[in-house]
């Protein structure tokens, strides 16, 4: 198989499927982790979500850490911490002891949303809506000792993130628009496009992104991910199949009634309003959803229309093992298995 131009990752958000609880769900995703880092996966980057039902990834920096532990050759990373909940100093210090840990393994992403619904956001801050964006991200670099850093003036000038004697890992700017394209070049930083939960087209902010890229100490050359709802199974009718689970799923959180992801034959039973169908078919239609030979086409058909040098696959089906399966018959065609062998042991030589 020819070396493609693109790198295949994994965004897991850790979903809960109806019977199985929360608990056995994030032992699923340690599961699912290990397997990616045989198949070949570049990275495994956790999610932060607040108050679903569907989703039990609400500390992705508790599970960086296990599944690093967990794994040998993969980066893993957060996909993303949501800064507004997040104090600026708690997350330099938490992201260098990762990294002081697993150094060279570990990826720092930030989101500007806060995960949840409104109400759920302020249960997560101590007073009101707290600073704003582009404040708490320029005291995140300002602790991480990047410049500019803080004024001479500036209170937390000598405010000291430990530990003090090991980089902060490379940051990504996670986000679905052009702004945050812009933004993440013009700073030197990865940039990632969340394409899996919205409607929107990837390929323009992703050019700009690359169009406004300026060389820092952690990126020498744009480095930008589109991140991809994918199911492939055996044959495009299996796969749409299993993809019904996720449109009861993302219909209910459409009208504000999350709830986990149901059999394929309850989803397949369930009778849809017209309202309710046209949800769930333009939810399919940002699906990447078929057998093999379909989805790597379809992949590479969404890594040469927005030059991107990574897909981040994310994966929500009922079943465990055909999540595994999937992510396995996603590898085998792809040759990611071959190609990570390829280049370790160009890197050995």
């Amino acid at each position: 198989m020819k070396d493609m131009n693109f790198k295949v990752s994994v965004l897991d958000l850790s979903p809960v499927s109806e019977g199985v609880g929360a608990t056995q769900t994030l032992e699923n995703t340690l599961d699912l982790a290990r397997l990616a880092d045989r198949l070949g996966y570049e990275r495994y980057w956790l999610a932060e979500h607040h108050g679903l039902p569907n989703v039990a990834s609400s500390a992705p920096e508790v599970m960086i850490g296990r599944v690093a532990a967990e794994t040998s050759r993969l980066r893993v990373g957060s996909g993303g911490i949501m800064l507004p909940n997040h104090a600026p100093l708690r997350v330099a210090e938490t992201f260098r002891m990762l990294e002081a840990l697993h150094p060279g393994r570990i990826d720092l992403g930030i989101g500007r949303a806060p995960g949840t619904d409104p109400v759920t956001a302020q249960a997560l801050r101590r007073s009101g809506e707290g600073q704003e964006f582009p404040e708490q991200f320029s005291h995140l670099l300002a602790f991480a000792g990047q410049e500019p850093g803080f004024p001479e003036d500036h209170r937390l000038r000598n405010v000291r993130a430990m530990p003090d004697d090991v980089d902060l890992p490379p940051i990504w700017l996670l986000g679905s628009s052009g702004y945050s394209a812009r933004a993440a070049g013009e700073m030197g930083l990865g940039y990632a496009f969340a394409s899996h939960f919205g409607p929107g087209d990837p390929e323009g902010p992703m050019l700009a992104y690359r169009d406004s890229f300026a060389p820092s100490q952690s990126f020498e050359n744009p480095s930008g991910i589109v991140a991809a709802s994918v199911i492939c199974a055996e044959d495009d009718e299996s796969a749409r199949r299993l993809a019904s689970s996720m449109e009861v799923v993302w219909i209910g959180m459409n009208y504000g009634r999350p709830t986990p992801l149901p059999s394929p034959k309850d989803a397949l039973a369930r009778e849809y309003s017209g309202a309710e169908r046209r949800i769930a078919e333009a939810h399919r239609a940002n699906q990447i959803v078929g057998g093999p030979e379909s989805v790597r086409q379809q992949l590479e058909d969404l890594a040469e229309k927005t030059s991107a040098d990574e897909i981040m696959v994310t994966t929500a089906v009922y079943d465990h093992a055909e999540r595994l399966r999937s992510y396995e018959r996603l590898a085998e065609a792809l040759g990611l298995t071959e190609l990570a062998s390829d280049r370790e042991t160009a890197r050995a030589s």
